[in-house]
């Protein structure tokens, strides 16, 4: 995808998801209210969904694309665990190549985890996967990162 149809999809995008976190009634609808909006308009994110962290664990809780069995990620384990315990966002090109790599789905190729933090306390993360290698870059995270800070204001 052209970076100018990325960055026209991502500046529409953004006041809708903001609006959808603001008027959601409850948290857990704030979150599928995001992961539909994103899985539904962006087309290089072909599998979205939201861990939140739970003690140790990544449980996801939303998600839109192909079923997974990794529903729990311990913090630590798989490239998701990994961000989570190293406090950092990460863009994985090929993920299989990861020594830190758990699938989600043998068609996954392209990776990006960006953290949801409550100020320095980690409480989940928006995980996009693609079947595309290099699919992502700074502009997919700038965005994400915006829509993780919406959440966390509204968590």
């Amino acid at each position: 995808m052209q970076s100018s149809s990325k960055a026209a999809i991502f500046a529409t995008l953004a006041p809708e998801i903001g609006r959808a976190v603001k008027s959601a009634p409850d948290l857990d609808s704030a979150y599928r209210s995001v992961v539909k909006l994103m899985a539904a308009r962006v087309p290089h994110f072909n599998w979205t969904g939201i861990y939140l962290l739970e003690g140790d664990t990544l449980v996801l809780h939303n998600f839109v694309g192909r079923p997974t069995e990794h529903t729990h990620i311990p913090v630590g384990r798989g490239v998701c665990g990994a961000a989570v315990a190293e406090k950092r966002n990460i863009i994985v090109e090929d993920v299989t190549k990861h020594e830190n790599y758990l699938a989600c789905s043998l068609e996954t190729r392209s990776e990006i985890v960006v953290l949801i933090k409550d100020g320095a306390k980690i409480i989940g993360q928006i995980d996009v996967d693609s079947d595309t290698v290099g699919a992502f870059d700074a502009e997919d995270e700038r965005f994400l990162g915006l829509v993780a800070r919406l959440l966390a204001e509204r968590a």
